[in-house]
């Protein structure tokens, strides 16, 4: 038996997590994710009509609303049976690539940054762990300084989000058929003067601190592995039948690249506070049946699995499967001549870390920022982006889109134009899932398995690991 350490809850993330390891020998040996809060969209959902759920399963996350307006709407096209026409498509990629640029600005400055960069002895740099500061004073005060910076960015991104999402963070622009704005040249113009501010400090800011940081923790590169398996649902079609995206669609399993096959995902239940009988199924045919206080179980979260292997979703995974090229501040951290190309996966099984998670992230970020500006002149100004259609009597479908933070599904069924059955995947249900019925980790917890604990006073580590998941 080694020492308990329980952080509850986790603090600088969305939402309530409780984390509890167990350490010997200076090392995490076992590790247990405790989601704290039963939500319940599902049953908030039922009986409702269908156009009511793109707004309502906004209110799942404080920080990521308009990614579930994304699922859903796209949830809907499928249950009603309509494709976007291409202003409603590019609509939607502007408003959520909108959503994206701040949103990893964020999790960077405000959320992760702090475990590297040591801020004045106030409000909110502390509370905090002793420990593990390593830039030196000047270099620290420049990235301090960033902080505030950053939030000027941050609100620089929600008005971006806002021109066409009608308001941010929870839009309400996106609906079944496209999305409603009609852009005009003026708000062309005026989206590209704000977005070029924020794609400078992503390109010249952002980048370059994140990879000054890797190269002061560098060790940071071998810790935080976890399962390697990776799942991308595809985000950003570069067409309007969808056989493209900006971030592709596929999975990777034990080493291997597979197509996504969405009847392959399930949930299971046995360590989590819901009926047994739930357990085991796809998302289409899912339930959900609270059950607080079960035996054996310790989480709201349901072990979300793809082919009963738990897999990890987010920038690190989106950005393993699409593989694209990097920015040359990847070649010069890497030691790399500029004028070759360098890929995510060139990067080995150093990417698959905590260090590894952030890079990930940034150079996602300085990607989505780039397409931005392409898809504003795909943008047909006067042009209607959608298309009405009634509610159906009956219908069911699934839609799959990406958060800043993983991969986001919906599914839904509908009777007698009301809604039957609603079931969402988050994110985090992925990433910060318990245990599954045959007692494997999720992928936070098996991330968290060796890593380096010197102080169990100051378990900065540990919360290092958790934070580059951005739960």
């Amino acid at each position: 038996m080694g020492k308990k350490i329980v952080i509850d809850p986790v603090t600088r993330i969305e939402g309530h997590l409780k984390i509890e390891v167990e350490v010997k020998d200076g090392k995490v040996i076992d590790a247990h994710s405790t989601g704290a809060l039963f939500r319940g969209f599902e049953i908030i959902l039922k009986d409702r009509d269908p156009r009511d759920a793109s707004q309502i399963t906004q209110r799942i996350c404080g920080v990521c609303p308009t990614s579930h307006a994304s699922a859903s709407v796209r949830t809907l096209d499928s249950a009603f049976k309509v494709k976007p026409p291409k202003n409603g498509r590019v609509l939607r990629n502007i408003i959520l690539g909108s959503d994206y640029a701040w949103d990893h600005v964020l999790h960077f400055y405000h959320l992760a940054a702090l475990d590297y960069v040591k801020g004045p002895g106030t409000e909110p740099f502390v509370p905090r762990y002793d420990g593990d500061y390593r830039l030196d004073e000047k270099t620290n005060q420049v990235a301090v300084n960033q902080y505030l910076e950053a939030l000027k960015i941050k609100a620089l991104g929600h008005e971006l989000t806002a021109m066409w999402g009608g308001k941010g963070p929870i839009v309400q622009g996106m609906v079944v058929g496209g999305a409603t704005a009609i852009p005009t040249r003026e708000e062309i113009s005026g989206y590209k003067e704000r977005a070029g501010k924020v794609i400078d400090f992503i390109a010249n800011t952002y980048l370059p601190t994140v990879y000054l940081i890797g190269g002061a923790y560098k060790d940071l590169f071998n810790v935080g592995t976890g399962c390697k398996n990776f799942l991308s649902y595809g985000v950003f079609p570069l067409d309007d039948k969808e056989n493209a995206f900006l971030l592709k669609r596929g999975v990777y399993t034990n080493g291997k690249d597979y197509p996504l096959d969405v009847k392959k995902i399930k949930e299971f239940v046995s360590h989590s506070w819901y009926d047994d009988r739930t357990t085991g199924k796809n998302p289409a045919e899912g339930e959900t049946i609270p059950l607080p206080g079960k035996k054996g179980a310790y989480s709201y979260i349901k072990a979300a699995r793809y082919k009963g292997i738990p897999h990890e979703v987010g920038p690190l995974a989106r950005m393993w499967i699409t593989n694209p090229v990097l920015s040359k501040q990847a070649n010069r951290f890497l030691g790399i001549d500029e004028a070759k190309d360098v890929r995510m996966r060139d990067i080995g099984e150093k990417a698959f870390s905590i260090m590894g998670r952030h890079v990930a992230r940034a150079e996602e970020c300085y990607l989505v920022a780039k397409a931005l500006g392409q898809w504003l002149d795909e943008l047909i100004p006067g042009e209607s982006g959608v298309i009405m259609k009634p509610v159906p009597k009956s219908g069911q479908g699934f839609g799959l889109s990406e958060a800043p933070r993983g991969s986001v599904g919906h599914w839904i069924k509908i009777n007698n134009s009301k809604i039957a059955q609603y079931q969402v995947i988050a994110p985090t249900t992925w990433n910060a899932s318990p245990r599954d019925d045959k007692g494997q980790r999720g992928p936070i917890e098996e991330a968290l398995i060796g890593t380096p604990v010197p102080d169990p006073e100051n378990p900065f580590n540990v919360v290092r690991v958790i934070r580059s998941f951005d739960p």
